[in-house]
């Protein structure tokens, strides 16, 4: 089993092959990784594989008449596993880069991953020139929305989106470091020690009931606030900067004209990078 197989089956994907799924693409895949539960740490025996990335356009698409084809998404069976691809345009990625999009940077720097490039890794190096305490932000209120669905649904699968999304904030403000993976952060983050099992129980069903364990949704609901307290302190004492890097932005642009035009060029040179590898760990074997 080749290393980056190797890495994908610790995470919990059903299916460690995934050229066959990129392959057919139209446009060259810069990068995809595996987002979504196996890379938050709690995936469920029947949990979809959900892989996101960045592809990119030739010139003519995004300056001609037509609306260019910035984000795609395609979703298939294989072997009775929902999977589903979408990816960005290089340009659009790279804007939400600059934002305070969390979402994005965790795709980026994913450790699943099933296609790199030397754009890829160019872009990796890049992203702690854009991170920013604004961040917490966007963790703030995916926590918030995933938080109103637990309410709703009474499910597992957002209450451990909750507590990851706090948490990740919470971490990245006081490391400037971005961990998606909720097992690791219990290990860097004061949190309730009944988390384990929740994460244990949800490995049963994607769509389980939370009901089944843990404690009950007050004692939940209590334990959300404190961490969302501890989140709103931690951005207070960030040493990370309120914007991006000053030399981010032109960075980013360079990179995005430079892939643009060279866009035959790079992807030759990016081929042989993701041939050395197997599936696009350039040179892991």
């Amino acid at each position: 089993m080749h290393a980056y197989e190797m890495r994908l089956s610790r995470a919990g994907l059903p299916v460690t092959d995934l050229g066959p799924a990129i392959a057919e693409e139209s446009d060259p895949l810069l990068f995809a990784t595996v987002s979504g539960a196996h890379l938050y740490g709690f995936p469920s025996s029947d949990s979809d594989v959900d892989l996101r990335g960045v592809h990119l356009l030739p010139a003519e698409a995004l300056i001609g008449l037509r609306e260019p084809e910035e984000t795609r998404s395609r979703m298939w069976d294989r072997d009775g596993v929902e999977m589903d691809l979408v990816t960005h345009d290089l340009r659009k990625f790279a804007r939400l880069m600059l934002t305070r999009n969390g979402y994005v940077l965790e795709q980026l720097l994913s450790p699943l991953l099933v296609r790199t490039t030397a754009t890829h890794q160019e872009m990796t190096a890049l992203a702690p020139s854009v991170l920013t305490s604004r961040h917490a932000h966007h963790y703030r209120g995916f926590a918030t929305t995933q938080w109103r669905l637990f309410e709703k649904t009474g499910e597992l699968k957002p209450l451990l989106y909750t507590f990851r999304a706090v948490l990740t904030g919470i971490h990245l403000m006081r490391s400037g470091e971005v961990e998606a993976h909720l097992p690791t952060l219990l290990g860097e983050v004061a949190a309730p020690a009944y988390l384990p099992e929740l994460i244990a129980a949800k490995a049963e069903a994607e769509h389980g009931p939370a009901a089944s364990a843990g404690p009950g949704r007050g004692r939940l609901l209590a334990d959300v606030e404190a961490l969302h307290a501890v989140l709103d302190e931690a951005q207070a004492a960030s040493s990370l900067p309120g914007t991006p890097a000053s030399e981010a932005p032109d960075a980013l642009h360079d990179l995005v004209v430079r892939a643009r035009i060279e866009r035959r060029g790079a992807a030759g040179a990016d081929q042989e990078v993701l041939d050395a590898g197997g599936v696009g760990i350039g040179g892991q074997r």
